[in-house]
């Protein structure tokens, strides 16, 4: 992480960050909007060219004390007033409006990209360089956008009002004659280099000031989201926490967190708080600046007090526009820290889909059985954990996968699934639509019961055998609650969750059902109910299963041992059958 820079790789990013939207399906309602908001920015800057003549018109008639005149000033000024309230709110309005078309085609394209390919998993587990994903997507997605547009908006306008106003006051100003080193020396237009000068040398003096903001904010964003995460994970794990009494630990988790967030945001303040001193203070000497340079002229009457007032106005929006690097010096700092998160997303996003790439399995659609040809699974670090293996598993012949801990039986599943990325050789395997992989802990959305029991809601049921289901598999006791909408991942027990699992598995009809100990928090009694319904209801379903248990035997033909030490495996009947 840099100091604040504006480098060609910078303007690239942004540049590719923004483009997809402008080039997409709703780019016509973009431009539309983007046309009215310039328009309307155009016209904000006319009636602040029409203010500042005003300023003349009003202060000579005050100082005339031409009655008259005065309150026909006044009417006018109302006038413009209005206009350019009615401007600015539209103006408003419309930005925030495209700001949210925006937001929302931005998010829906990050949200597409991290769940394509089962990304997201493949970043949770091997992307170790990328943190909080759910932030980049929500937080920055939204920064991006807003800030994007408004510095643009911001930079459009200061430079129109920069070309409107810098005529006005390079003529108001006239010319300052002095003597130096001997000559005589006539500056034309001073007060426009005088405001020219002065905004370089503040922005300058805020740049070495803050040019440390872009790393701080970087990492402040970074410690927020880890301590929020922390928190999440506790919720999230509160059961298992309350049985271990780990409530200690977590506190010390949270306050290491909360300290390092703490101490960077100290340093955050303290370099803002410089900032703040330099910006009050050099813009409180902008009011005063422009009657001090031009008091000289005003005191030899060359211009009444309108004209000073005038000069004072064009002075102050030339120097606004000048220094508007200066004043906003802190957003963009934000800014840049916003698009370096989002790029090294998206950058991290395509990494690990070419590190995907670069494992080579030959997956062939075989709707007859599940054979694999020569495969090799290995760790993230390259090592070798299951090698040079041949099995297939038929149609209507259940397998048992045995092995003890550590010999690689999930990741042999999740191998197979296409989830685990790993993995080398030729898998022959039906079509992806017949295959159902229940987990150990299975997953359960939020929302109401019955959509947790008709995830992931691609085959509908009538209530009626959706309970029969339920009874069928032991938790018809919760059929009264089927709509109550609640954190269900929470609120039921491992085992309640597993038998839900089971509902699904009824409900999906898969030829193929893959199970990774799915029975592991049920009695012996209530596993043998489990598979003996399945054996009963899902006839043309072939089950593979991963468990430790020896009861499963029974329900299986046959087993497929993991020897750990060797990397091998090996297909034998199950004893007893």
């Amino acid at each position: 992480m840099k100091d604040l820079s504006f480098s060609v790789q910078f303007f690239k990013d942004v540049w590719h960050l923004t483009k997809s939207y402008w080039q997409s399906e709703e780019k016509k309602k973009a431009f539309l909007l983007l046309g009215c908001i310039i328009a309307l920015t155009l016209g904000i800057v006319y009636m602040l060219v029409q203010l500042n003549a005003w300023n003349n018109r009003f202060y000579t008639a005050l100082q005339d004390y031409k009655t008259d005149k005065i309150f026909d000033e006044l009417l006018n000024f109302s006038m413009l007033a209005a206009a350019y309230i009615i401007m600015a709110v539209y103006s408003y309005y419309l930005q925030q409006t495209l700001i949210l078309n925006w937001r929302r085609w931005l998010t829906e394209r990050f949200l597409g990209t991290w769940l394509n390919n089962r990304t997201y998993y493949q970043l949770q587990m091997f992307g170790e360089d990328t943190d909080n994903p759910d932030q980049r997507i929500s937080e920055d997605v939204r920064m991006f956008v807003e800030m994007t547009l408004n510095f643009s908006i911001g930079i459009l306008r200061s430079m129109c009002t920069l070309i409107s106003f810098v005529f006005i006051l390079y003529n108001l100003s006239g010319a300052i004659s002095f003597t130096f080193l001997g000559r005589e020396w006539t500056i034309n237009g001073y007060m426009f280099w005088t405001a020219l000068g002065y905004s370089i040398i503040g922005t300058y003096i805020t740049h070495l000031v803050g040019r440390k903001l872009v790393q701080l904010n970087f990492i402040q964003q970074r410690y927020e989201a880890d301590f929020r995460f922390s928190m999440i994970r506790l919720r999230e794990n509160a059961e298992s926490v309350a049985f271990y009494k780990g409530e200690s630990h977590e506190q010390q988790v949270f306050s290491s967190r909360f300290k390092l967030l703490l101490d960077n945001f100290w340093r955050l303040i303290s370099k803002q708080k410089q900032l703040i001193w330099l910006n009050s203070g050099y813009s409180q000497i902008a009011i005063i600046f422009p009657f001090v340079v031009a008091m000289n002229r005003y005191l030899a009457r060359e211009i009444t007090l309108g004209g000073l007032m005038q000069v004072s106005s064009a002075f102050s929006n030339v120097q606004t526009a000048l220094s508007y690097f200066a004043d906003m010096y802190a957003n963009i700092a934000q800014w840049q820290a916003v698009v370096i998160r989002l790029t090294f997303f998206e950058h991290h996003v395509q990494e690990v889909a070419v590190d995907t790439e670069q494992f080579y399995l030959t997956r062939i659609m075989d709707g007859d059985k599940v054979a694999a040809d020569n495969m090799q699974v290995d760790l993230p670090d390259g090592s070798p954990l299951l090698e040079n293996m041949d099995f297939v598993f038929s149609p209507g012949n259940n397998v048992l996968i045995k092995g003890v801990s550590g010999s690689g039986k999930s990741t042999l599943l999740r191998a197979i699934s296409g989830i685990w990325p790993y993995v080398k050789g030729k898998l022959s395997i039906p079509d992806s639509s017949q295959l159902m992989f229940i987990p150990q802990k299975p997953y359960l959305p939020l929302g109401s019961l019955r959509a947790a029991l008709l995830y992931p809601g691609n085959r509908p049921l009538e209530d009626a055998e959706l309970v029969q289901l339920m009874d069928l598999c032991h938790i018809g006791y919760l059929k009264e609650k089927l709509d109550v909408v609640a954190d269900w991942g929470q609120v039921l027990s491992v085992g309640e969750q597993q038998r839900l699992a089971f509902v699904r598995a009824h409900i999906q009809s898969p030829e193929w059902l893959f199970l990774d100990e799915a029975t592991s928090a049920l009695d012996e009694e209530t596993e043998a109910d489990m598979y003996t319904l399945a054996a009963q209801r899902l006839k043309d379903t072939t089950i593979v299963s991963v468990g430790h248990r020896s009861t499963l035997n029974r329900f299986h033909r046959l087993q497929l041992y993991l020897n750990r030490d060797t990397h091998s495996v090996k297909m034998t009947p199950v004893i007893g059958e």
